[in-house]
């Protein structure tokens, strides 16, 4: 069981780039699960992902400090999923229901996968404690800054917009 969530389900097994494909699954599942079940059950799905992946990851790599093999996805849902709930919240907040306009979940997509890629300060760091909650640590902080890029993104491309209109 936990090499099907470490893998979640398989997806890590797609090629090439498993980390991409596992992104990919993960846009498409939180644009679902953010349109047919809300918000709320996002929020709760990507806290029960990670806490899973963290279990998964570390039974799965028990015993093989510096692993970290590129079928292992999980990772990368936990990371995907945090990414899409800032502008998810940014629109939930404002009462909006249904699928996030468009820009929003590719910003999210492309912005995870530059920090996922690139590793730039905190993830970086986390990627190179060379064990299992690095493993996933350094996705947990792309995801974040990835939602941060998302939003000022969307305040860069609205606010213009917004003040020559009013």
């Amino acid at each position: 069981m936990t090499r099907a969530l470490a893998t979640f389900f398989g997806v890590g097994l797609l090629r090439p780039a498993p980390g991409t494909w596992g992104s990919l699954v993960a846009i498409i599942l939180a644009m679902l699960i953010d349109r047919y079940a809300g918000f709320p059950v996002l929020v709760v799905a990507t806290v029960a992902v990670t806490g899973l992946g963290f279990w998964a990851v570390g039974v799965e790599l028990a015993g093989k400090p510096g692993e970290d093999p590129s079928e292992f996805v999980i990772d990368e849902v936990a990371g995907q999923w945090i990414a899409f709930l800032f502008p998810a919240a940014a629109l939930w907040s404002r009462g909006f229901e249904g699928f996030l306009p468009w820009p929003a979940p590719v910003a999210a997509f492309l912005f995870f996968r530059l920090f996922d890629i690139w590793k730039p300060w905190l993830v970086g760091r986390a990627d190179r404690r060379h064990d299992a909650a690095g493993v996933m640590l350094d996705d947990l902080w792309a995801g974040v800054f990835a939602g941060l890029a998302s939003l000022i993104a969307a305040a860069l491309y609205h606010i213009p917009m917004i003040l020559m209109m009013g």
